[in-house]
Order: structure tokens, then sequence, then C-alpha cells
């Protein structure tokens, strides 16, 4: 008689094709989280960065960060056409690379121009990466993993800010600044010769650049950024800052103007006459506000007034992750049950309560209470970023889900940038005497800090309002198109 079994050393079915599924999966939201944790990484390498011998005016310590910021929100939707037109797999390739190699022009940089030469190129790279990383996975799941690989990279994003809070305390605690980029130029190539061995390649699909709108949609954010970063230092009336703030109101009409007649724009500016996507955008724009206005002075602040070193620094900040991680798998339940427009409400007023409360911490706070506080922040966007993502999603047609996709990614760099932009400028003008160790200083940078967390509670506040009346005017419009 025949046997029919296997022989005894043969694979199960399909062995290689899920551990393959698998290895993307995993490379893919390696690659998100790593672009993702170099925005938290700098905000705790400031500190060493100010005592270098670069001697960053404030104004250009803010521009260290929120280069790569700005570079990346820019360029993301037009890198993901890039992608389709071209080839994703070797667009994130390309990415990995430029990432890595703009990595190895910031470790040994002596002047700023050339810090802030690498932290562009930098940004740049992230934009290519991470739009091509969610093609990638998605083309590599089958239709019933699709939404599990959709939630891993979501995961990922998230998880990028604690990765570089953990990653970048360490490399920090015994490395000088030089040392958080030495790290990323291997771990870049690493990615890359992963990515090379384990990404399939995507079928490429028609796609269209549209470089004159994505060239003024920088232009216009940058323009923004100057004039709020450098207001203090050369004069919010002099005529580089008036001109600034100018050209930025030029530029943005003019990016309106051109998306509503090209045929291909890079962000059409019909989609925000959907209510509920322009409530999403801007709730997602300024919850990333408030939560980068509390990352990019708190590292500071935990170090010059509390004295912690930065791996100390790192570990204090870990629970908002966590915390944010949690409240995320009720976020869109809540929303469900009790309305989008409630649950984002709720979101955004428990950061700007979190900020609020963070503004009275001072050298003598425990560590417990200054927990509480952040953990109240990490509840408001547990809450807010699943809810208003959710929102744009659903509101965009479904032949622009890519366009959608991509707005949801420039409103939170974007937002986080200007979040960064502003309570920096408030620590600018209130704390002009740099940095030391002494009493007067650290009540100086205390008083500073809490000013600048106001603010950003404030406008957490305001536009949280402008917000939740989008989100429930807009869901009425969409049972009702009478209402539009």
């Amino acid at each position: 008689m025949t046997s029919t079994a296997s022989p005894p050393h043969s694979p199960p079915p399909l062995l290689g094709t899920l551990t393959r599924r698998r290895s993307v999966t995993a490379a893919m939201c390696a690659c998100v989280l790593v672009a993702q944790s170099l925005v938290a990484a700098m905000n705790l390498a400031i500190p060493k960065i100010a005592a270098s011998g670069l001697h960053p005016s404030p104004a250009q310590l803010l521009w260290i960060v929120d280069t790569y910021v700005l570079v990346f929100a820019g360029l993301l939707i037009p890198a993901g056409a890039l992608g389709d037109r071209v080839g994703r797999k070797g667009v994130l390739l390309t990415g990995l690379g430029v990432f890595a190699a703009g990595a190895l022009l910031s470790a040994p940089a002596t002047t700023l121009p050339v810090l802030l030469a690498g932290r562009a190129l930098s940004g740049a790279g992230a934009a290519l990466l991470v739009p091509a990383t969610m093609s990638v996975l998605l083309h590599a799941s089958p239709p019933d993993r699709k939404a599990g690989a959709v939630a891993a990279w979501s995961t990922a994003v998230g998880l990028g800010g604690m990765a570089g809070n953990a990653g970048g305390a360490l490399i920090l605690q015994y490395l000088p600044w030089q040392g958080l980029f030495w790290v990323y130029v291997p771990l870049g190539l690493a990615l890359l010769a992963w990515v090379a061995k384990a990404a399939p390649r995507v079928p490429r699909q028609t796609a269209t650049l549209d470089l004159p709108g994505s060239a003024l949609l920088v232009l216009g954010a940058a323009a923004l950024l100057f004039g709020i970063i450098e207001g203090p230092g050369l004069g919010w009336l002099s005529v580089p800052v008036a001109g600034a703030f100018a050209l930025a109101l030029v530029v943005f009409a003019l990016f309106v103007r051109h998306g509503l007649r090209a045929a291909h724009p890079v962000l059409d500016p019909r989609l925000f006459r959907l209510r509920r996507l322009r409530a999403g955008s801007i709730g997602i724009a300024v919850t990333f506000f408030g939560m980068f206005a509390l990352f990019y002075v708190n590292a500071q602040f935990l170090q010059y007034v509390k004295g912690y070193s930065p791996l100390q620094t790192g570990c204090a900040l870990v629970p908002l992750a966590f915390g944010m991680m949690a409240v995320t798998k009720y976020g869109m339940r809540a929303a469900q049950r009790a309305g989008e427009a409630r649950t984002a409400g709720a979101g955004l007023a428990l950061i700007a309560a979190g900020l609020l409360l963070l503004s009275t911490t001072d050298a003598h706070t425990p560590y417990l209470r200054y927990l509480v506080f952040l953990l109240v922040m990490s509840a408001g966007a547990g809450l807010a970023m699943p809810t208003l993502s959710h929102a744009i999603v659903a509101s965009v047609p479904a032949g622009r889900s890519g366009m959608g996709s991509g707005l949801q990614g420039a409103a939170r760099e974007l937002g986080a940038a200007l979040g960064v932009a502003v309570v920096g400028t408030v620590l600018s003008v209130r704390f002009a005497s740099g940095t030391g160790h002494g009493a007067a200083v650290a009540a100086a940078f205390t008083d500073a800090t809490a000013l600048g967390y106001r603010i950003a509670a404030c406008v957490v506040l305001a536009v949280g309002l402008v917000v939740v009346r989008g989100l429930r005017t807009g869901s009425r419009a969409e049972r009702d198109p009478a209402l539009t």
C-alpha cells in the first residue's frame, strides 16, 4: 500500500509564506518606529547640544528639532505619490538610505548649517519611507490580515516616541549628542538590508506628482515657522518676521489656488468642505501640538530643574506611551457609544488639563504626582487620536484614501512642529539667560515652562471647541445631506 503521509522533514503548508509575512510586518513596523523615534530622541539631546561648541541660540535649538519635522511633514504626501509611480520598495529603500545619510551628515557636524542640513536630509528620508511601509505591508497581507497589519503599523507609530525616549536616553547617558546620530547610521543601514531581503515588490500604479503644490506647502510652512521662531530675537514687527508671516499667507493662498486648478493636486482643498474631515484634521494637528509642546520643554525641565540624568529623563517619560496605548484600545469603543464629538472633546480637554497640571510642577514636585499629570495627558491622547483619525478616514471618498492617509500624517507632523515652535518661543522670551544650575536659573526656567504649558493648554482648549463643533455638525450633515 502506498503511504500518503508527508515526509517527516517536510515543512507545514504555508510555513514559508507565514514566516515571510511576519518578517515583512516586523520590518515595516521597525522602519516607521525608527523614523518616529528620532523626533523624541532629539528633545532629550537639547541640553547637551545647548552646552556644546555649536553655541546655538534658543531659536536655533528650535530649528534643530523642527527642521526634521518640517521636511517630514511637507514631503509626506508627495512621497506617497512617488512610491505609487516608481515603486514602493524602491522608494522605501531610498528613504532608508537618505535617512541614514542625514544621520551621517549630522553626527560630525561642527557648524549649525551642517547639522540643519543633516536634519533636513533625514526628514526627507523619513517622508519617503513612512508611506511606503504602509503600502508594502498592505500588499504583503492577505485580506483577512490587513486590519491586523494596520493595527501593528499604527502601534509602531505610537511606540516610536517611547523608543526614542528610552533608546535616546540610554545613548545620551553615556555618549555626547553626536553619539545619537552615530547610532542611527548603522540602524538605518541594517533596516535597509532587512527590507531589501524581506519586502516584496509592489506593482506600480498610475500617480501624478504635484511638485509645484508640494513646494508651496513646504515653503508656506517654513515661512510660518520662521516667523514664530525668530520673532523674539529679531522683533515681532521687524521686516524679516513680518515678511515671513506675509509670505506664509501669500504662499498658502497660492497653494489653495493651485489645488483648485490642478488636475491632480498634492492636497485637494475641496476635501476641506467635508466638515468631519476638516474637524478631524485640525483635531489631529492640535493633539500633536499639545503633546509636542510637552515633549520639547519637559525633557529640558527634568534635566535642568529636577536634576535628572538623560537616562532618568527617558525612563520618567516612558509611562506616557504605555498610558496612551492602553487607552487607545478603548478610544473607538467610546466614540461608538458616546459619539465622535464627545470622545474627541474629552480627549482634547484631558490634554489641556494635563498641560495645566504640569504647569504647577517645580523642583520639589514628587515624581508620583508628576506621573499622574502625565497619565492625564496620555489618556487624552489615547481618546482623541483614534477618534480623530477615524473621522478623517471615514470622510474621505474611496478614490482618495491615499490622500486621506497622507493628510493625517501631514497634520500630525505640522502640529508637532508648531507645538515645538510655539512653546519653545515662549521659553526663549521668558528665559533668555541661557542654561545653568543655580537656583535662580532653575526658578526662571520653571516659570517660563509653566507659561508655555498654559499657553499651549489655551490653544488646545480653544481649537478643541472648534473641532467638537465641526465633528457634531459634520456627523449631522452626513446623516442628512440636505444640511450640506
